[in-house]
C-alpha cells in the first residue's frame, strides 16, 4: 500500500494511471507514475490526462473570470453558498444556499446519526461544500480537475483559518479516482454531474470507493423530462459561447444534463435506487415550466436532489 506524508491522513490511495495498490513512497510500483504535492494539493492526474483537460480548462476559465467568479476577498468564499458577496451572481447562489441547506437539514441530518462521516467531494470547485462539511465535523476530501486560485481547488485556501486542519485537496479525474476502494460514506457530485463524458463509468468509479451503505448525492445538475430537451439546452449554451466568446466549450465532450430514461436505466446498470427531493425555490421558479409552455419555449431543466442507495 502507497504509504508517504503526502497523501490524505488515513486514506487508501490507488494510481490514477494504472490502479495499482502498491507504491514506494508516492511512487507506483507497477507504472511508476508519481504523486506530487504542491501548493497543498496532492497532483493524482497523469500527464497525458492534464494534457487532455488543457483546452477545457482554458475555455472553462476564460468564461469564468468574464463572467465575473471569485474574488479577492477571504470573505467571499467563507460567505457560501449562502451569500455572494461581489452580487454578481446572487440569484444562482440563492438556488445553491437552499439546496445545500435542503441537503443539510433532511439528508445529512439522516445520514449522519450522530457519527462523522469520509466524504468525497467530486467536483469540488473553491471546496465551498467540504468546508461546510469539515466545520460540521466530517472528513472531506476536495477533487477537482481545476486547482485555479480563484475558481478552483487553490481557493479553498481561504477556508485553513476557519478550521483546525485544513481537509485533503486532490486534483483528479472522476473516471480515475486516486482512491482505493470502499473506505468514504458519501460520494457527493455537488454542481458537478453534468461534466462527466460517460455518467455509468462516473458513477461507477465513484461507488467503487464506497463501503457497502455509502450513498451517492447529486446536487444541482440540470435535469430534464426528455433527452431532446437537454440536447436543445446544450445547442443554445453552445451557439451563446461561440457567440460571446469565439468557441463552442465542448473540447470535452461532457454530457451537460440529465434526462429522465437516463436516470432510470443508470439506476439498472449500476444497481441503484434513487431517492428524488425537490426543494422549494421560490414561486418564480416552480411557474417557469407553464411560463414556458405559454412561451412555446422548451421547458427548463429542473433541479433535484437525487440520492442513490443500493441498500
Amino acid at each position: 500500500m502507497f504509504e508517504d506524508p503526502l497523501f490524505p491522513c488515513g486514506v487508501r490511495m490507488r494510481c490514477p494511471s494504472c490502479g495499482g495498490l502498491e507504491g514506494t513512497g508516492s511512487i507506483c510500483s507497477s507504472c511508476d507514475f508519481h504523486f506530487e504535492s504542491k501548493d497543498g494539493i496532492l497532483k493524482a492526474l497523469p500527464l497525458h490526462r492534464r494534457e487532455a483537460y488543457a483546452r477545457f480548462l482554458l475555455e472553462y476559465s476564460t468564461i469564468r473570470n468574464a463572467e465575473g467568479r471569485g474574488s479577492e476577498d477571504p470573505a467571499y468564499y467563507l460567505a457560501l453558498p449562502f451569500r455572494d458577496l461581489t452580487g454578481r451572481h446572487s440569484n444562482q447562489w440563492a438556488i445553491r444556499g437552499k439546496t445545500y441547506r435542503f441537503f443539510e437539514r433532511h439528508i445529512l441530518s439522516v445520514l449522519e446519526c450522530g457519527r462523522s462521516l469520509d466524504v468525497l467531494d467530486l467536483g469540488a470547485g473553491t471546496g465551498w461544500l467540504s468546508y461546510r462539511l469539515a466545520k460540521r465535523g466530517h472528513r472531506p476530501v476536495a477533487v477537482d480537475v481545476n486547482v485555479d486560485p480563484r475558481d478552483g481547488l487553490a481557493a479553498a485556501r481561504h477556508y485553513w483559518t476557519e478550521l483546525r486542519a485544513p481537509f485533503p485537496l486532490v486534483e483528479a479525474e472522476f473516471e480515475r479516482l486516486p482512491f482505493a476502494d470502499a473506505q468514504f460514506d458519501l460520494a457527493l457530485f455537488n454542481s458537478s454531474l453534468h461534466y462527466s463524458t460517460d455518467y455509468l463509468r462516473t458513477l461507477a468509479e465513484a461507488m467503487r470507493c464506497l463501503r457497502s451503505e455509502g450513498s451517492v448525492v447529486i446536487l444541482d445538475s440540470p435535469i430534464y423530462g426528455s433527452r431532446e430537451h437537454g440536447e436543445k439546452m446544450r445547442e443554445e449554451r453552445h451557439r451563446q459561447f461561440l457567440a460571446q466568446y469565439g468557441f463552442r466549450s465542448d473540447s470535452i465532450p461532457s454530457l451537460e444534463y440529465l434526462y429522465d430514461a437516463q436516470l432510470e436505466e443508470l439506476a439498472g446498470q449500476l444497481h441503484l435506487r434513487w431517492t428524488v427531493y425537490r426543494p422549494w425555490y421560490g414561486l418564480k421558479w416552480h411557474v417557469r415550466p407553464w411560463k414556458a409552455f405559454l412561451r412555446r419555449e422548451r421547458p427548463p431543466s429542473q433541479f433535484c436532489i437525487l440520492v442513490g442507495s443500493t441498500s
